[in-house]
């Protein structure tokens, strides 16, 4: 699997059904559990209240599912592949497989799923199969998202 780098300008024909796309990795700290449930409201004690998760089982605080999902979504765009984004279409298949601990390093990867050119010339679509991978190689989420991505312009850039 090679990565893309760079800020480049990645249109809809450039990648294309099976490309392999993989993201930097962050570990996770208490930092983003505590600044996650602040940002959104989800103060639910197996994220915050190290007790609680481990009467609950775990070996630990757990990170948010919806963190874990968000880190993907946004350390795959440090490989520069959305610069044509037009719109983002949305989520399908969430998955949390694994939990993610304090001290996880996790990173996305992806593969174009689908490709498709939409009734306007100048956009087409793709869907991104996600795959959350911790520091292990174990996946710990799963999901796919659509983007609309703009089309080269017709005898433009290259």
């Amino acid at each position: 699997m090679s990565a893309v780098t760079g800020q480049g300008r990645v249109f809809w024909e450039d990648l294309t059904v099976g490309d392999a796309l993989r993201g930097p990795g962050v570990t996770i700290t208490d930092s983003h559990l505590v600044q996650w449930a602040g940002l959104t409201g989800d103060w639910v004690s197996l994220h915050l209240d190290e007790s609680y998760a481990q009467e609950a089982g775990f070996a630990g605080r757990i990170a948010h599912g919806p963190l874990s999902l968000s880190l993907s979504l946004g350390l795959l765009t440090q490989t520069g592949i959305f610069g044509n984004v037009q719109a983002w279409l949305g989520l399908d298949e969430v998955r949390a497989t694994a939990p993610v601990f304090i001290g996880d390093t996790v990173h996305p990867e992806a593969e174009i799923a689908a490709a498709r050119p939409t009734s306007k010339r100048d956009r087409g679509i793709w869907t991104l199969s996600y795959r959350t991978v911790n520091q292990r190689g174990e996946t710990v989420m799963t999901f796919a998202s659509s983007f609309m991505v703009r089309r080269r312009p017709e005898g433009g850039e290259r």
